[in-house]
């Protein structure tokens, strides 16, 4: 053979291998590895073997340097023989189009291109060159041995002292990613998203506060108690005795109405124990509480013992599926669109979903509630037609009841950036 078609061919070898290991190297790099252990748990044994080489990936890695820089300086030698026989000898020339020559080679031919191509799909490269690539680590397991010696020896030296932990934030950013990339819907999305957020949620966050509470005296009459499920359509109520501070137990109305059919009415034999809890405590252990407890309610304690509000497990419920609403629920909207930039907002809403809704940087504020926090602005009890401007926002009260404000009337200034959370 012609000495210089062996060297193009040569160069034309190290070209394909320089191709294989840099699209290797981008597969594993980008490969979504939850994808790969599904397709392994279901006996996909290319995907077995591409799951066992991305967790050895420092292995992999030396493996693909050393075979790339193999091929890499092979095919740069190769071309400098090769332009030395075009060049008649001319070495200092022949190495100067040799390396501008085989740099253009190499980086759109054994660089950019199969690059490019490995990450777009990279699952399926990986599984085609696995076997390839698991046979070459096994051959070069000596000098592997090696490099891994010298990398525990430069870890004696340059400590890692970065937290490698994935934070609530980072994984929140990785599913709105994989929504953006078509991955998962919009609704898969925020359940995924309020799981992660739940178990930083405490009682105090979605508490129903005292002052909405409706309870009943341990000492009513058959008749009162009647009218008050009958009014509230409530299916559980808190028991006191004398002071609504002292909860004695909860009532159920399954209990109320069979207790009616039984002669000699009284409260105290059908009432269950209430289950009591802290603002601060976490509603993940809640409704583990609540669960064991076998109840739906409990009662939210403050510091002095009085009764801060309750919590049912429907609440805590709600805050990974959203609302739940059942026939004989008033369908009411916390934040409704009255026109262009105006809108209706229940003085009940969170601050943080008000945040959300308007676009708005997290309120450093200690109040739950946008009424609240409006009133801390404020500072002063609030009456109707008070107003704040916060940002782009207008906010006008414009409903008060019991010292507290029921309803707001929000106007985003013209021309601004919100962004809604229909």
């Amino acid at each position: 053979m012609n000495s210089t078609i062996l060297y193009i061919v040569i160069i034309v070898v190290c070209l394909v291998f320089s191709a294989y290991f840099s699209a290797t190297e981008t597969a594993f790099t980008t490969l979504n590895k939850v994808r790969v252990k599904t397709k392994a748990d279901d006996g996909n044994k290319r995907a077995k073997l591409v799951l066992k080489l991305a967790n050895n990936y420092d292995k992999l890695l030396s493996t693909i340097l050393i075979g790339n820089n193999i091929v890499n300086i092979l095919a740069s030698s190769m071309g400098t023989l090769l332009f030395i026989e075009w060049c008649n000898g001319n070495s200092d020339l022949a190495s100067v189009l040799s390396t501008i020559v085989l740099t253009v080679l190499v980086l759109i031919f054994g660089e950019i291109s199969p690059k490019s191509l490995a990450k777009e799909f990279p699952e399926t490269f990986a599984s085609f060159s696995a076997p390839i690539i698991n046979a070459l680590c096994i051959v070069l397991t000596p000098i592997n041995f090696l490099f891994t010696m010298w990398k525990k020896f430069l870890n004696l030296f340059f400590k890692n002292k970065e937290d490698t932990t994935i934070t609530d934030d980072e994984l929140i950013t990785m599913v709105d990613e994989a929504e953006h990339e078509g991955g998962i819907n919009s609704q898969e999305s925020e359940l995924i998203k309020s799981a992660i957020e739940f178990n930083d949620l405490e009682v105090k966050d979605i508490l129903i506060p005292r002052v909405d509470v409706v309870s009943i005296d341990i000492g009513s009459t058959e008749e009162e108690v009647a009218q008050v499920f009958l009014e509230t359509h409530f299916s559980r109520l808190p028991v006191y005795r004398d002071t609504v501070d002292n909860v004695v137990g909860i009532l159920h109305e399954k209990d109320f109405i069979k207790q009616r059919a039984e002669p000699g009415f009284s409260l105290e034999k059908v009432i269950k124990p209430a289950v009591f809890v802290v603002a601060t405590a976490k509603i993940s252990d809640i409704l583990r509480q609540l669960q064991k407890a076998k109840s739906h309610m409990a009662i939210v304690s403050g510091e002095f013992g009085d009764v801060v509000g309750i919590i049912t497990m429907e609440d805590i419920l709600e805050e990974l599926v959203g609302e739940i609403w059942d026939e004989h629920d008033e369908v009411l909207s916390d934040i409704t669109e009255l026109g262009e930039n105006e809108y209706k907002v229940v003085g009940g809403v969170a601050v943080g979903d008000f945040c959300d809704y308007f676009d708005l940087d997290e309120i450093e504020s200690d109040s739950q509630t946008v009424g609240g926090w409006v009133m801390d602005v404020l500072g002063k009890v609030p009456e109707v037609n008070d107003t704040l401007v916060y940002e782009n926002l207008t906010i006008t009260v414009t409903g008060c009841e019991d010292r507290r404000i029921t309803e707001l009337h929000v106007t985003v200034k013209p021309g601004s950036d919100e962004e809604e959370d229909d």
